[in-house]
């Protein structure tokens, strides 16, 4: 017999000794008010040998003998054939073939009235229900199904707490950075074991999955299970959230389980839900956990913090080589991808998946094959927290799009370069050992709307197999005192994983010439830039920002930017090259005149406009696009820039 069906057995026969005990209390009680010969009582030793569920139930919510056997009072109900026959015969009314608290204070040996009380354990940890109608005593009272269940061996979590508290999976192995913080954590709990209250372990930082991992891991190492709690899966009212604590209090002390409050999507401790969640935190019962972007600032319960980074680049490299297999990992693509995407465990472990899904058999024959699919696989996976925050550019452009001096073509491929050879020059050539400030590569793109500033960045992303992301400034830039940085932070943070080229479109809006501080509001803007600043300085990836007026940026700045591109407004002989590119091979033309069409002042955003537009004519009217049809999409975007087309652009177009 199995060590399970042996403890099931001996579950069982301990439960039936302690209804067996209530029962002839119950018989006892009859007996007497019916003037007869009382049933003998059974002693305590005969109940249970120390291991059962009922043992353990009453150890944990601390019952008294009284309230163990209203319990069982209770519980007779559900498991005891003519048990309601024998509550209504001991209270002399067949109407009353249920228990009641006046029952148990009658028949039941050492009774106390306090064990009725709502702050006693019966009814605070809702081990029974008290019906409706009548007074205290005379209620019905019922044992709630989950308690039940327990009592007879059965595993049946509390269904009221489903969808808002929900078991944490086991993930897979610790890298050996984060098996080190699970035995602080142990050691913490151990420290403050003589305390009244365990402090609440704070797990802070980007890495929500690796936070799960340690918590879980934890919560293993001192035999306890670890479920999680979402504040946006609890009622918006604080009133509403006591039955679920006392459910959970309930649940905790049942199944030795642990609470793991994932704060990582709230937005700030002073928003009324936030407030909230703090008092949940604080009055939660036994081991709690809290998962946050940043430590929350507890005032009633003791707490003790940890940052949980993702694994370091060499923890990282194990992992690829571990999830992807030796044929994989070989030909430097395990380095290739730690020096470009900065994942935590879980997340290699899905990119390895779905890359070897993709790649087959393919392994022998096109090792190029097996770094694309690995490159592509890690940015899809570093993609959903930033798609949140930016809008993701798929650009399509390449070099011969770009019509530029040769001089700003050759910064932009320089730009690239640094990218691409960045862990080449930083980690294998050592100078990132001489320090860390100024390894971000950051560039500024300077010149007017529709000269080729976001379709350089496209270029550059594209030549890096690397995603675009557009972040408008002006949405970002808040007049909250130090909402701007959080925001920064969020998208900086959210890119770090995959290295993304970040482009901040309207740089004018935060990086304008810092003013004399006059009052706070001035030295708070100060800080905002000095603040993304450092965070672009100490990016892993490309930040580009564009600015439509390079004269109302601070020198300061510009000094702080590894480059700084110039993008002209065309000349003549660009914008008639310009004009030869726009239309796709598969357009059909006619009589397009490249060089009378570069007469028009109008930068390579707008030619694209006028293009786009004449082939709409064209297609409307069944013919191909020509000059008439350019001549109309002028007029029109002329218009709209409430701009003068003259004769001399247009003379001879028709």
């Amino acid at each position: 017999m199995s060590q399970a069906n042996r403890w099931h057995e001996e579950n069982q026969r301990s439960l039936t000794a302690a209804l067996a005990r209530v029962r002839a209390a119950l018989e006892r009680h009859v007996a007497v008010a019916k003037g007869g010969e009382a049933v003998p009582e059974l002693a305590e030793g005969d109940i249970s040998e120390g291991g059962s569920a009922l043992d353990h139930l009453c150890r944990v919510f601390g019952l008294s003998a009284f309230e163990r056997d209203t319990l069982m009072l209770c519980a007779g109900m559900e498991l005891s054939a003519g048990w309601a026959a024998l509550c209504a015969s001991a209270q002399g009314d067949a109407a009353r073939a249920y228990p009641t608290f006046s029952l148990a204070l009658a028949a039941l040996p050492d009774a106390h009235w306090n064990a009725l009380a709502p702050t006693a354990p019966l009814r605070r940890a809702r081990l029974i229900d008290l019906g409706s109608g009548g007074a205290l005593t005379s209620a019905p009272i019922q044992i709630q199904e989950r308690v039940l269940h327990f009592l007879t061996g059965v595993e049946s979590p509390e269904e009221r707490l489903a969808g808002m508290i929900e078991p944490v999976r086991r993930a897979g192995d610790l890298v050996p950075s984060h098996q080190a913080l699970v035995d602080q954590i142990v050691a913490a709990w151990t420290a403050s074991n003589g305390g009244d209250v365990l402090p609440v372990i704070q797990l802070c930082g980007d890495d929500r999955d690796a936070k799960f991992a340690v918590a879980h891991a934890a919560a293993i190492a001192v035999g306890r299970t670890l479920s999680v709690i979402a504040p946006d899966a609890l009622p918006a009212s604080l009133g509403d959230w006591e039955p679920i604590l006392r459910l959970w209090e309930r649940e905790a002390a049942l199944s030795g389980g642990a609470l793991l409050v994932d704060c990582d999507d709230l937005d700030g401790s002073e928003t009324a839900r936030g407030a909230a969640v703090t008092r949940l935190i604080e009055r939660a019962p036994g081991i709690v956990f809290v998962a946050a972007r940043e430590r929350r600032t507890l005032r009633v319960r003791p707490a003790v913090s940890f940052d949980v980074r993702k694994p370091t680049v060499d923890e990282q490299r194990a992992l690829w080589r571990g999830a992807l297999g030796d044929a994989y990992a070989l030909n430097g693509h395990v380095e290739l991808l730690t020096s470009q995407f900065d994942i935590g465990a879980r997340t290699i472990r899905t990119a390895s998946a779905s890359a070897l899904a993709q790649i087959g058999a393919a392994v022998d024959a096109d090792p190029a094959a097996i770094k694309q699919a690995l490159w592509d696989a890690c940015r899809t996976q570093a993609r959903p927290r930033l798609d949140d925050l930016a809008q993701r550019i798929e650009g399509s452009a390449c070099w011969d799009d770009l019509v530029l001096p040769e001089a700003q073509r050759l910064i932009l491929r320089d730009i690239a370069a640094h990218v691409r050879q960045r862990a080449t020059v930083y980690e294998t050539w050592g100078f990132a050992a001489q320090g860390t400030r100024g390894l971000g590569v950051s560039a500024l793109f300077a010149g007017s709307s529709g000269t080729g500033k976001t379709m350089a960045a496209e270029v550059i992303a594209r030549e890096l197999r690397l995603d675009l992301y557009r972040i408008d400034l002006s949405s970002v830039v808040s007049k909250y005192i130090g909402e701007t940085e959080k925001n920064l932070k969020r998208v900086f943070d959210a890119a770090e994983e995959g290295g993304a080229v970040l482009l901040f479109d309207e740089a004018d809006a935060l990086f304008g010439k810092r003013s004399e501080v006059k009052d706070s509001h001035d030295r708070y803007a100060n800080i905002e830039v000095s603040y993304l600043l450092q965070r672009m300085e100490s990016y892993r990836g490309l930040a580009i920002l564009t600015t439509n007026l390079q004269s109302s940026l601070d020198t300061a700045f510009l000094r702080r930017l590894r480059f700084v591109v110039q993008f002209p407004f065309p000349d003549p002989v660009q914008r008639a090259e310009i004009w030869r590119r726009v239309f796709p091979a598969g357009a059909p033309t006619e009589g397009l005149d490249a060089q009378k069409l570069a007469r028009l002042t109008m930068a390579g955003g707008n030619i694209r406009n006028i293009a786009l537009n004449a082939a709409f004519l064209a297609a409307d009217e069944g013919t191909p696009i020509g000059m008439a049809h350019a001549l109309r999409a002028a007029q029109s975007e002329y218009a709209k820039l409430d701009k003068t087309l003259t004769d001399s652009e247009v003379a001879g177009w028709v």
